[in-house]
């Protein structure tokens, strides 16, 4: 698991699939609420004029000099749940992202969200 000490520094770093192939510009890093890890980050993806931010997990992601290497396809990334530029990610959301990744999604004791962003 990549550590939390710089997460800052990752962003605008490109964000790459297991076959290199870029995805597109890390703009954040959400962490588990519960453990205060990396857990997702939003990756700037589409036409210069319609950016959108699409999510994707940082289990087993690798940092590099100047890129972050996922273990998700872009195809499947391309594909998952999105926000725009301006926009946060909705409570009532997070859920949907955890099942495009085939992934279990927990709330926390009192219900609180399982992402916060850093």
């Amino acid at each position: 698991m990549i550590q939390a000490a710089n997460i800052r520094e990752w962003r605008n770093h490109s964000v790459v699939d297991p076959k290199g192939h870029k995805i597109g510009v890390l703009e954040a890093i959400y962490v588990d609420t519960t453990t205060d890890e990396p857990a997702m980050a939003t990756v700037r993806t589409g036409l210069p004029t319609r950016h959108q931010l699409a999510f994707v997990p940082l289990d087993d992601a690798i940092l590099g000099p100047d890129y972050v290497k996922v273990s998700y396809t872009k195809a499947l990334v391309k594909k998952a749940p999105s926000v725009g530029m301006d926009d946060i990610l909705p409570a009532e959301a997070e859920e949907a992202i955890f099942q495009h990744y085939d992934m279990a999604y927990r709330t926390g004791a009192g219900g609180e969200r399982q992402l916060a962003r850093r």
